[in-house]
């Protein structure tokens, strides 16, 4: 392929590097009007049946008044031809679909028709299955803390293991649902906490605690033998569990948090399940590796090690060998690596696979014939499905275009199907033959045509590394009629801007006009390990810095106009926005979402404290923290926050409008910038009405202080 250089920014020749000006948005493109966009169907999840020929979608449509999303499940042609074929039709919705080995379709739904309890007047989730044959849905659970999701399922067999919650002093089912009830009537919402943490992104930590419970499903034809946890209590318990489902086995019992798993898999017969479980260690948690005999449910441990992360296990087809990821403790030293290892699902005879390869793997799977794994890894911008073979052969790459790859299902004639989408193209499903030919699926929710083009930019930073990212321009950017840019700075800080995403679309800025930015600088994810380490403990160090180089370069490009210019980004993203508001007023406007800005206040009030003893130490937490440098900021700033955040809690934004007010309002206490707040939502802002605010007021800010137009209040705000 072939490359060229201008003025510092290197291009594929397969991007479109100059524009016509008379090229137009697509007639009726939803990323012109934000009630079309948030209207549009979007494919949220895949999966395929053990024998490969089933493929079912979960798509979520937009509800009647507006304010939220319905799902239900399509059924696609896993060759690639056909029509979809829509399998569910509850105004409650459907999701979290999965297969049994004997092809009975499993999903979790809160529709009526179940035996399970109410909650505020709406029954909670529960499974529910649909035959292989067809037919109605039955539901499989009446739990009264309902189902969390299905956590595994076996290859070869009907079983089935579920996560769900149960309150800690519960001995049965029954016993749960009495105690939920009695809270209920009593209105008691109090938690007593005995551990750290106590929430987690947008949700509080108990009562109840996570559990694994299994069923088979081929009792459901049966009768059903009781448990020892959730057998039938006394004779007057106000909930007996229903006698014509089949009751199911508690796994964990009293498992405190340690069924917050970082991933399950069954064996293909069904016998044995293999979690990466939380182990407490100090505040925090390390994950090790346990095997659980579903018939008995006795846990033996295969892998644990002190200060180790042993994440994403998935065993063979033949039931030998488990795959699994490791990776120790960073430290503010460094960040440390992850490596893919095998060991006999006993835990014996455990080595490293892909020694060197220097990359993250996000999904792994074996391949049909178990001589090798199937795993996704963020590469160079992009998500990539790798092919790693086991006898130490290199790595190969089975996808090779400008897409990410996700949900990745490998069939019995080694082809895998997945969702695939770019900054350009929505998700939707395809299938990747062994050879690496993709094949696009029929889908309910086609992809909408993007409104302009994408380029691959780079160039070098200070210390001599490569750096890049994508490049989004309208249709009528052109040196004629340059665009203004705006820099949009992903969060993680351990990410890249490889796929796209329905919270932060960049099709509806190169809708009005903007050329979108969005690189990938010190810290993301792709580039290998000394990448990420050159921001450890200092990301107001290579990060900004590579950040403000490719910003350089790309503004020296023709099409681009230099005197219009703009940043934003959340989250980590949030945390750079703000930092480079105090370090330059290159910037006409800056948009600041959920981010942190005070670290002192920040490393104590997150969710996840203990995180930061890995990342920064005394010194790097206090020389990069955006608040000391609040009185050089001179850029309007538009500052965003969900109250509903525990990842970045409100009180760093609440902060940052207190400290822009102390530093920058006049007599009159009149200042430039704006805050943007949302009472009940979280780290995203996901509310369809409210994306559609978020969008109207960020639109609206950039208008007044990059194009010049008057500032006009959305309506939406009164």
């Amino acid at each position: 392929m072939g490359v060229a250089n201008v003025r510092g920014v290197t291009f594929s020749d397969h991007a479109h590097d100059s524009h016509d000006s008379a090229a137009l948005i697509p007639a009726g493109s939803p990323f012109t009007d934000l009630a079309d966009y948030v209207a549009l169907p979007r494919v949220e999840s895949l999966t395929r049946s053990a024998d490969g020929d089933r493929v079912v979608l979960t798509v979520a449509t937009l509800d009647a008044d507006g304010t939220g999303y319905e799902r239900a499940l399509w059924e696609v042609d896993a060759a690639g031809g056909g029509t979809p074929r829509r399998l569910t039709r509850s105004a409650a919705g459907e999701s979290g679909a999965a297969f049994t080995g004997g092809g009975t379709l499993l999903f979790t739904s809160s529709r009526t028709g179940g035996d399970g309890p109410e909650r505020d007047g709406k029954p909670v989730p529960q499974l529910w299955a649909v035959d292989a044959a067809g037919g109605e849905a039955r539901p499989v659970t009446a739990l009264a803390g309902g189902v969390a999701g299905i956590a595994a399922t076996a290859r070869n067999t009907e079983t089935v293991v579920l996560a769900a919650d149960l309150l800690p002093s519960a001995a049965t089912f029954e016993d749960d649902a009495r105690l939920r009830e009695e809270r209920a009537k009593r209105k008691v919402a109090a938690i007593l906490h005995e551990h750290y943490p106590v929430r987690v992104w947008d949700h509080d930590l108990g009562p109840d605690e996570p559990h694994l419970l299994a069923l088979d499903l081929a009792a459901l034809a049966s009768e059903t033998a009781t448990t020892e946890r959730g057998a039938p209590d006394a004779e007057d318990s106000p909930a007996p569990y229903p006698a014509h489902l089949p009751r199911p086995a508690d796994l964990t019992p009293h498992p405190g948090r340690s069924a917050d798993t970082a991933g399950t898999a069954l064996s293909p017969d069904g016998r044995t399940l293999v979690a990466a479980f939380r182990r407490r260690q100090g505040r925090g948690d390390r994950f090790a590796l346990v095997a659980i005999d579903v018939a008995t449910g006795a846990h033996t441990t295969l892998v644990d090690e002190l200060s180790t992360y042993v994440e994403n296990p998935t065993v063979s087809h033949d039931g030998a060998w488990v795959a699994y990821v490791r990776s120790a403790f960073s430290t503010p030293a460094g960040p440390a690596d992850q490596h893919l290892w095998i060991s006999r699902i006993d835990g014996t005879e455990a080595r490293e696979v892909a020694v060197g390869w220097d990359r993250w793997p996000t999904e792994v799977a074996f391949a049909p014939d178990d001589r090798s794994l199937v795993v996704v890894a963020d590469d160079d911008g992009r998500g990539r499905i790798f092919r790693v073979p086991l006898d130490g052969g290199d790595v190969t790459a089975l996808t090779t275009d400008d897409h990410a790859y996700t949900q990745a299902h490998v069939g019995p004639d080694g082809s895998v199907v997945a969702l695939r989408s770019s900054w350009q193209v929505a998700p939707h499903p395809v299938r990747v033959e062994a050879d690496g030919t993709v094949t696009e699926l029929a889908t309910p929710a086609p992809p909408p045509a993007p409104v302009g083009a994408m380029t691959d930019v780079e160039t070098v930073a200070e210390d001599g590394s490569r750096v890049r990212g994508w490049l989004l321009t309208p249709p009528d950017a052109s040196p004629e009629s340059p665009a203004p840019l705006l820099l949009w700075i992903h969060g993680g800080p351990l990410n890249s801007w490889n796929a796209w995403s329905w919270r932060w679309c960049a099709q509806l800025l190169v809708a009005r006009g903007y050329a979108v930015l969005l690189p990938d600088p010190a810290l993301s994810t792709g580039y290998g390990l000394e990448f990420i380490a050159r921001g450890w403990n200092a990301w107001g160090g290579a990060p900004y810095t590579d950040l403000m180089a490719i910003t350089d370069a790309v503004v020296a490009r023709p099409e681009i106009d230099e005197g219009r210019t703009a940043a934003m980004g959340g989250s980590f993203g949030g945390y750079m926005a703000n930092w480079v508001a105090g370090h330059t007023d290159r910037f006409r406007a800056i948009v600041t979402h959920a981010s942190l800005w005070a670290l002192d206040q920040f490393r104590g009030t997150t969710d996840g404290a203990y995180y930061w003893d890995e990342i920064f130490d005394d010194a790097g937490l206090a020389a990069n923290s955006p608040h000391q440098f609040v009185d050089r900021i001179s850029t309007p700033l538009l500052v965003i926050h969900g109250d509903r955040d525990y990842r970045v809690p409100i009180g760093e934004g609440n902060r940052l409008w207190a400290e822009l007010a102390q530093h920058h309002a006049d007599e009159h206490g009149v200042m430039p910038h704006r805050y943007l707040y949302f009472p009940d939502e979280n780290h995203w802002v996901l509310k369809p009405q409210h994306a559609v605010v978020w969008y109207e007021t960020v639109i609206a800010f950039l208008a007044q202080h990059v194009l010049g137009e008057q500032w006009e209040r959305p309506d939406h705000l009164g």
